[in-house]
């Protein structure tokens, strides 16, 4: 192929530009780590726990409600059992068509089939100082600026709040929460809620950034996880009370079970599959009560103890096989998923995080897995983030992805004339038109990852991949300052709320 004609199609390529190699929603489920019959006992024996077993709920408006709708109550031993019918009504009534809104309808999150999306996650204490490399408190201003860094990475989906602010009252923690995030980015916001009379405040500030309670209903771009379960089978009453509310305001919510395996669930994986499910399918009919089709994720997300010392962790073949296991389970009663994926024990980013990490995350997400949160920035067993880590995730994400959206086979990705225009022409197709269409819409190029050969990679300073992800944490946070609450917007929220993010950090001269 001459320059000239090379030259051509570079110029249609600039005027047509190529579909993206990877994005959002692409449909995984290649991975099954069960049978069809493996899923239909593991759920027969799930409600066999419901019935036999039950689970402990204390005197309340949720028992009373169960109790009303046909379970059976042993007051005295504070047992709800619930039989296959009552389970069976409530699976019938869940939502299938789940979509978690971002404030910029390009970040929908739609939750259905197996449409995978990865994004951050946690409550991490702790956070890598990017300067220092030495571990301290976070604080509210870490939310804001993790916040506008995950702004910026477009395999990082959505921004479910990773870290605590450490540095205020709980009082205020909820609202101002939910204020930095908001502030840093459109994409959907998922967080905690701790009281239930805080729900309001939180539904308030939506509805003032919405515009109305009409904008917001139609599409609620806010979300609250509750871990509404204490394995084992047993429903945490303060937290249950929050969701009730939350649900009643019509806020879309993660029901989250995370027993850990030989610790608060059975040492057999599978015994903790039907653990976690029987807790899943309790939560799941309390809520088909409460208000039927309310946009829910089925937050099965079982964990692993080492059995050696009996704490959790995160990076291990285990988690990974029985979060793709849960997804299976999950789809069979056509449900979307929040799972979890992406954690590590290790310290700092280094060799074991990326290792453990990627086998994960490419487990969940070729399962299918839809709201894979921690996905980005953890480290140490969810005690820590980095902001480095999350431009290496964000790499590694894009690399999952591609296996995710696989392989198109039709009459032109065959390539049947391309092979024989090489093979009786110049023997190879670096400057082949499709090699010079396709470059850009079938690969996936990393932006952290070093390709270069040895020389090059020395001659720019020999970073490591740590080094040249801080590079890009630091461009973010010194350039990129987003108006996603107008001043006139700001002024009267920090007018109706205790807003603790100082104005100057947003708006710097």
């Amino acid at each position: 192929m001459t320059r000239k004609r090379i030259r051509r199609r570079e110029e249609r390529r600039s005027e047509t530009p190529a579909s993206p190699p990877v994005q959002p929603g692409l449909a995984g489920g290649q991975y099954k780590p069960l049978s069809d019959a493996d899923i239909e006992r593991i759920h027969e024996a799930a409600l066999t726990v419901l019935e036999r077993t039950g689970v402990q709920i204390v005197a309340s408006e949720c028992r009373d409600m169960l109790q009303k709708a046909g379970a059976t109550v042993d007051a005295a031993l504070n047992r709800v059992y619930l039989p296959r019918t009552l389970v069976a009504q409530a699976l019938q009534l869940a939502n299938r068509h789940v979509i978690f809104y971002g404030r910029d309808p390009r970040h929908d999150l739609h939750l259905t089939g197996s449409r995978v999306y990865l994004g951050t996650g946690g409550a991490a204490v702790k956070v890598l100082d990017l300067e220092t490399g030495h571990a301290r408190e976070s604080v509210l201003r870490d939310l804001y600026d993790i916040g506008r860094l995950v702004d910026t990475l477009d395999n990082i989906h959505f921004y479910l709040r990773p870290v605590v602010a450490r540095d205020m009252a709980n009082d205020d923690i909820d609202v101002n929460t939910f204020y930095a995030c908001y502030a840093a980015t459109q994409k959907h916001i998922m967080g905690s809620c701790y009281f239930p009379q805080k729900v309001a405040e939180l539904k308030k500030l939506a509805v003032m950034i919405a515009g109305s309670e009409e904008a917001f209903a139609a599409r609620p771009f806010f979300s609250i996880n509750f871990g509404f379960v204490v394995s084992p089978l047993r429903f945490a009453p303060e937290t249950v009370e929050t969701l009730t509310t939350a649900v009643r305001a019509g806020i879309p919510i993660a029901m989250v079970s995370a027993p850990q395996s030989g610790a608060t669930s059975p040492a057999s994986l599978v015994g903790t599959l039907v653990q976690t499910i029987a807790e899943e399918l309790a939560g799941i009919t309390y809520v088909q009560l409460l208000r039927p089709g309310h946009p829910l994720l089925m937050g099965g997300m079982p964990l692993v103890a080492d059995l050696r010392t009996g704490s959790m962790v995160g990076g291990s073949a285990e988690l990974a096989l029985m979060n793709a296991a849960a997804t299976q389970i999950t789809h069979f009663y056509g449900l979307p998923i929040y799972n979890t994926c992406g954690i590590t024990e290790a310290k700092v980013p280094d060799v074991q995080a990326g290792f453990e990490k990627g086998m994960t995350i490419t487990a969940t997400a070729l399962a299918g897995a839809n709201y894979n949160h921690h996905a980005a920035g953890m480290l140490e067993s969810l005690l820590t983030v980095a902001y480095e880590q999350y431009v290496i995730d964000d790499d590694i994400g894009g690399q999952v992805m591609r296996l995710v959206r696989g392989l198109e086979v039709n009459d032109e990705t065959l390539s049947l004339d391309v092979i024989h225009e090489a093979a009786l022409g110049e023997g190879h197709y670096l400057g082949h038109p499709q090699t010079l269409a396709l470059m850009h819409s079938e690969y996936v190029y990393p932006h952290t990852a070093d390709r270069t050969n040895r020389t090059s990679w020395e001659e720019a300073g020999s970073w490591d991949m740590r080094e040249i992800a801080r590079h890009r944490v630091r461009q973010v946070l010194q350039s990129h300052f987003p108006t996603y609450l107008p001043p006139a917007l700001d002024a009267r929220i920090r007018a109706a709320f205790s807003i603790l993010l100082p104005e100057a950090i947003m708006r710097p001269t």
